[in-house]
């Protein structure tokens, strides 16, 4: 029978997602700086253009955000009851679930005994649906944690409670990054999954022709491991280009937060200012609110007018931007070093969960199905 309940698959999705994060956050800093439109003039040496001491102090800056959104927080007993801030939590959840319904729905025939839908487009909708859930709950500590990564590291102040301030006056704007994660991490777990469950069945079929199958807990987390590491490196080296765009949009999402902010402090003076004179319209705005108002909606649907006269940049037009700047490679700026921590990571996250499943069942002394796990 299968053992696992809905605690043991998000206790184990957060304790994997803690335990990546530790080990793996240094190198996902040092990816972010290399990609930032910022790094030759801050991470580097002016004369020779080689990296400085700065790009490799405050590694970990901003990695209280992360925890935040993937630890467990525990009440008055940590053995019995646990609530998961959702990111990892909501996403094994999701994918386990919607991964067993459309297999339970999925129709078969004499030619098709498994089902017409093939497995690899299950799991790959299922991890879909699964990443568009766990990006609006991760989006802001995304943003945060980025643009954290970027503050310097002499500073006096918290690098995150800095990055928290500036999104002060406009809270909203931690959630511009949506779209831009959602469009990363969609291709990759697309990828990715399919790609890990058939190296993963290759892997133990491989094995079990050669008798070396133990059971243990140690070997389904090696085996899986092993699959998710590789498979998460070929889809993080594909959707690098994405990657790189990606931050760029998340970082300028601070600088886009403080500009509106100062905007509407103006605007608010202006529209004092406006009352005070008695130069108000038919609906009790001033005169020259109401002239800003007109000409910014009229830029706002004028399609010859750029992003960036609109004040926001589109992923479309930031990616023109880097390739303007540093051409083709720079869309892959910082893809090997994003390979390698997704294949520590992917392995360790992915390896550490379904371990935990296991461990969390067999202390009940319940067994989990090969075909249960993930």
């Amino acid at each position: 029978m299968s053992g696992n309940t809905n605690t043991d698959i998000l206790l184990a999705g957060a304790v994997a997602a803690f335990t990546v994060d530790l080990l793996v956050y240094p190198l996902d800093t040092l990816k972010t700086r290399f990609q930032s439109s910022d790094y030759a003039r801050l991470y580097t040496h002016a004369g020779t253009q080689k990296p400085n001491p700065a790009l490799f102090r405050g590694l970990y800056q901003g990695v209280g955000s992360v925890i935040i959104a993937t630890l467990p927080s525990c009440t008055s007993s940590f053995f019995q009851r646990f609530i998961i801030t959702p990111s990892a939590g909501a996403f094994f959840t999701t994918y386990e679930r919607t991964k067993s319904l459309f297999t339970h729905v999925n129709p078969s025939t004499t030619a098709h005994p498994d089902g017409i839908i093939p497995t690899p487009v299950i799991h790959a909708t299922a991890s879909s649906i699964a990443e568009l859930v766990s990006c609006a709950i991760l989006t802001p500590a995304e943003v945060i944690k980025q643009n954290a990564q970027m503050v310097s590291a002499g500073s006096p102040t918290n690098a995150t409670v800095q990055t928290l301030a500036r999104f002060r006056s406009n809270p909203l704007a931690l959630w511009r990054g949506y779209t831009a994660l959602a469009g990363r991490n969609l291709p990759f777990t697309a990828l990715q999954f399919p790609m890990f469950e058939r190296l993963k069945v290759a892997i133990r079929e491989y094995r079990d022709r050669r008798g070396k199958t133990t059971g243990s807990v140690f070997e389904s987390g090696m085996i899986t491991a092993v699959s998710a590491g590789a498979a998460g490196t070929v889809a993080a080296v594909v959707t690098t280009p994405i990657d790189v765009v990606k931050t760029r949009i998340m970082l300028s999402a601070a600088e886009d937060a403080v500009s509106e902010a100062s905007a509407s402090s103006k605007s608010k003076q202006s529209h004092g200012k406006g009352a005070s004179e008695g130069l108000v319209d038919a609906f009790g705005k001033s005169v020259e609110s109401s002239r800003d108002t007109v000409k910014s909606a009229a830029r706002n649907l004028n399609p010859l007018i750029s992003p960036e006269e609109k004040g926001k940049r589109s992923a479309w037009k930031i990616g023109q931007e880097i390739l303007q700047e540093k051409g083709v490679r720079g869309l892959w700026r910082g893809g090997l070093l994003r390979g390698v921590w997704t294949f520590v990571g992917s392995g360790l996250y992915l390896g550490v969960y379904e371990s935990g499943r296991v461990y969390l069942a067999s202390r009940r002394g319940e067994d989990v199905n090969e075909e249960d796990l993930l």
